[in-house]
């Protein structure tokens, strides 16, 4: 799975592997291209698996901020500064870049599933974390926030069964941890689906009005939607956030 941080991990090994340190200038710049991953095709020696990733998230950023109707091959070779003929080398259109934005956005969600799901507690405080790290995700993360905002009714009905298959086992893993939920009884009688509709409809709608500018931090705003949004879970007579 993808992560902008293995992307920019990836960057940072490549120049400590040269000797150049962080706090050199050329460390400084360093640092530079990891924030602007469409650098990473300025050096030519660079992976293939690093560049296909800067491809990836240099197409969030693209998709995020010109919508993916109007976000073409020609500016996304334009933004990385290569050739539209070796941006096929890594994709073979732009579709298939998108959905697999979606997976990796829903990826990195599940990915936080996984660790929470390791640890002690009831069901219910696993869903808290969970609907945490989804808040987190679509408000801090690119992929998430293509998971969230790009509407997947312009792809074709091959990709559009791909993406919604993704969006499907984020559904699932909601119901799932109501459902247990109610067998541990942590969580009171309720409808799973219910539940699900509610905090991925909630959640979504976040990205169409967060501003990193704003007022309340991702940590803020995540926080507060997970205890409004779970709040009200608990059994009828028990304490309730």
């Amino acid at each position: 799975m993808y992560s902008v941080e293995k992307a920019r991990a990836g960057l940072r090994d490549e120049r400590l592997a040269q000797g150049i340190q962080p706090q050199t200038e050329a460390g400084a710049e360093a640092g530079n291209v990891a924030r602007e991953p469409w650098k990473a095709f300025q050096v030519r020696h660079r992976s293939m698996e690093l560049k296909r990733d800067a491809v990836l998230l240099t197409a969030a950023h693209l998709f995020l901020e010109h919508g993916y109707q109007k976000t073409s091959m020609s500016l996304l070779a334009t933004r990385l500064k290569i050739t539209k003929p070796a941006l096929y080398y890594y994709f073979k259109n732009k579709e298939e870049i998108l959905v697999e934005c979606y997976r990796n956005g829903i990826g990195e969600i599940d990915s936080h599933l996984d660790r929470s799901s390791e640890g002690h507690g009831t069901a219910l405080e696993r869903l808290r974390l969970y609907v945490n790290a989804y808040a987190t995700a679509v408000l801090t993360t690119e992929f998430g926030r293509c998971v969230a905002l790009i509407d997947d009714g312009e792809l074709s009905v091959e990709g559009q069964r791909g993406v919604r298959d993704l969006k499907r086992r984020l559904d699932a893993s909601l119901r799932s941890l109501v459902e247990d939920g109610m067998a541990d009884g942590s969580v009171g009688t309720c409808n799973p689906k219910l539940v699900a509709f509610a905090v991925s409809g909630a959640i979504n709608w976040v990205g169409t009005w967060y501003r990193p500018e704003g007022d309340l931090s991702p940590a803020e705003i995540a926080g507060e939607f997970t205890r409004i949004l779970t709040g009200g879970l608990g059994p009828v007579g028990a304490d309730r956030l």
